[in-house]
């Protein structure tokens, strides 16, 4: 292997005392000489933004667009650095006045707006740390997640103040404080008044606060944020990312782009929609800060989403596989709807500027004629503007990959990491086209190695190295909250586990192939513990077995289902069908019957919209041994079951697709 692109920096480990083996340990080249530091003197993320409103006070930072009535909208009205600092400052100094101290938490609690990104400034600004809660982890997380951080004062968006309010009578003590991102009602505040909780508008709140508050001192080392994350069955887990981990983790997207691209800066415009409860877009946004860009937030709907792009005019894009589909396919059907002719102008475009980026050339030089009077309409769908495009959360399927990279007149980088890793961990290169289909090479501030997983059949020492991806760094978190038990189960000898199969490529960029626990995302980056899931729709009686099926690649569920055959019958003798169990497998209404009452068992037990099926295969024959489906205790053997069935997954997606279009 040539491995160009990474730099060996210990050699691999034989198996011994009961570990696996495990491969060389790997940096990017670009960190060749060791990972990157952070400058002296630096110590929190307040200084990053602190920095950029002194020197440009008057720059545009947090836009969004003035929503006049239900049907119209004007242009993105903007608030200053100065502007959000003196907001921040004066919040932070009210913070301390309802006696919220350097290191006591703070929860954020809202879809992304300027006040979350105020609320967080005003928590750097104090050291307090700050906790983004939020109810995508299932019911009740909200109110385990105030008690186990021990929130005392939260900043909550209007429409979620029902619902924080309703969790009070089990959070009040802990939870003092409840500040409104806008107003807040009479009838609220007594609610929250007769459980000791006090309750301020927007407005209100700044007044208890002043512009000269002394700020306290910060360290690296201070928990800047703790993240509460899902990732497996059970309660949420909290990530504690310190300063230096997030400082850190910013100026290595920051090393990246000034090595093989461009940095950020002040005329830079970023568009935000991604959860900011999440450290994918926190990043990016703290990043940008950084630099004194500016940031637009979308209005919340999907059905806006690229309205609100058209008008903002991003010049950086971070999305998700999901959003770039769209893109994808709505390009390919206005191309298809301009007729035959421009059809092939465009495929001749395509293919001959394709050769240039394979052939090595970067993206502006590979074929600028026809950017210009070719794909210059393609790059309209997100604004025109665009000239950096990161894709996480999830794999970009291939193709979509290639057709961004060559059509949207922009680098384009797909990143891997998890919460654990304060975000991107790994990160392919925009301008070298052969990282197409992988996640690139660590980032500047992490270390990486394969652990052989010799019961799935991965050898992390063998010709083409494959197995668990583990990290080392300065990015990595310190722990989950209150679980050390947890952490120790992932953190071993210094090396995080991620839980992910990789492969390395012979440029030295690495592929996921796999995930080593029963849990994987679907393509909109939500985790699905299967098990759990299994667990639950077993509980229907029309059924014996199930086997659930996702991949990150598809948005929804699907399942292989063995019926109850005496079920099955009584039902099909109810409806006059006269079919034998065999055929009855077949027969499209016992099929919709089947998932019908599955799904009904789901929403019973607060399943959530993704964990629902959208398809079943009925299978008349048992999972059995015979087959290698299951074990001797009849746990179900995944891979092997996916061999066997694949083709009715792949049958089962196509039809539900379908059935949607």
């Amino acid at each position: 292997m040539s491995m160009e692109f990474i730099v060996k920096v210990e050699e691999s480990r034989p198996a011994s005392d009961g570990k696996p083996s495990a491969g060389p340990v790997y940096r990017s080249i670009y960190a060749k000489d060791g990972l990157m530091d952070l400058p002296a003197g630096l110590e929190s993320p307040w200084q990053f933004f602190s920095d950029s409103a002194l020197k440009n006070p008057g720059n545009k930072m947090l836009g969004r667009r003035q929503v006049i009535d239900s049907k119209q909208v004007g242009p993105y009205v903007w608030l200053t650095y100065k502007e959000v600092y003196d907001s921040a400052m004066r919040m932070g100094s009210a913070m301390r006045r309802r006696g919220v101290n350097p290191g006591d938490r703070c929860g954020i609690y809202g879809s992304n707006c300027p006040e979350w990104i105020i609320a967080m400034e005003a928590c750097d600004s104090q050291a307090i740390t700050y906790v983004p809660l939020y109810d995508t982890l299932g019911p009740n997380a909200v109110e385990f997640i105030i008690n186990h951080a021990e929130v005392s004062i939260a900043f909550v968006q209007e429409n979620k103040l029902s619902s924080i309010l309703s969790c009070l009578p089990k959070c009040s003590s802990n939870l003092k404080t409840i500040v409104s991102f806008g107003k807040i009602s009479d009838m609220q505040k007594k609610e929250a008044d007769e459980l000791g909780v006090s309750c301020f508008s927007w407005e209100e709140f700044p007044q208890l606060g002043s512009l000269d508050c002394e700020l306290p001192p910060k360290q690296k080392t201070d928990v800047c944020t703790i993240m509460y994350t899902s990732g497996t069955t059970g309660e949420p887990k909290g990530v504690i990312l310190t300063n230096g981990a997030l400082m850190a983790e910013v100026l290595s997207v920051d090393q990246l782009l000034f090595l093989t691209d461009r940095v950020a800066a002040e005329e830079d415009s970023y568009f935000s929609f991604l959860p900011l409860a999440h450290v994918y877009d926190q990043v990016i946004e703290t990043y940008c800060i950084y630099k004194g860009a500016s940031i637009g937030f979308w209005r919340g709907d999907v059905r806006y989403l690229m309205e609100d792009v058209q008008e903002l005019k991003p010049s950086i894009f971070c999305g998700v596989p999901r959003v770039y589909d769209r893109i994808y396919t709505g390009t390919l059907a206005k191309v298809s709807a301009g007729g035959g002719l421009k059809k092939k102008l465009f495929d001749f475009a395509y293919n001959y500027k394709l050769g240039y980026l394979e052939k090595g050339f970067p993206q502006e030089k590979a074929a600028p004629l026809l950017d210009r009077l070719v794909f210059d309409k393609t790059k309209q769908a997100l604004g025109g503007r665009v000239r950096i495009l990161l894709s996480g959360a999830a794999p970009l399927p291939k193709h979509v990959e290639e057709f961004l990279r060559v059509t949207s007149c922009s680098t384009l980088s797909q990143g891997y990491g998890l919460t654990e890793s304060c975000g991107g961990c790994f990160t392919s290169i925009g301008n070298v086209y052969p990282m197409v289909g992988t996640v690139g090479v660590p980032m500047t501030t992490i270390e990486s190695r394969l652990e052989s997983v010799p019961e799935m059949g991965y050898d992390a020492l063998s010709s083409v190295p494959r197995g668990e991806i583990c990290l080392r760094g300065s990015t990595l978190f310190s722990g989950y909250h209150k679980r050390e038990d947890l952490t120790n189960e992932v953190v071993v000898d210094g090396w995080f586990h991620t839980g992910d199969i990789g492969e390395w490529q012979p440029n030295g960029a690495m592929k996921i192939i796999d995930r080593k626990k029963n849990i994987f995302k679907l393509s909109q980056g939500e985790y699905v513990a299967v098990e759990n899931l299994e667990n639950v729709y077993l509980r229907c009686p029309l059924i014996t077995s199930i086997w659930v099926y996702g991949n990150s690649f598809e948005s929804f569920l699907v399942a292989v289902v063995v019926p109850d055959r005496q079920a099955l019958e009584d039902w099909a003798a109810n409806h006059n069908e006269t079919d034998d169990f065999k055929s009855l497998c077949k027969n499209l209404k016992a099929r919709k019957y089947i998932l019908d009452e599955l799904n009904s068992i789901g929403k019973t037990n607060n399943l959530r919209g993704f964990e629902m099926l959208k398809a079943v295969h009925l299978e008349p024959h048992p999972f059995d041994m015979e087959r290698d489906l299951i074990t001797p205790t009849f746990k179900l053997k995944r891979p092997q079951l996916l061999k066997c069935y694949k083709d009715c997954i792949d049958q089962l997606y196509s039809d539900a697709k379908g059935l949607k279009a």
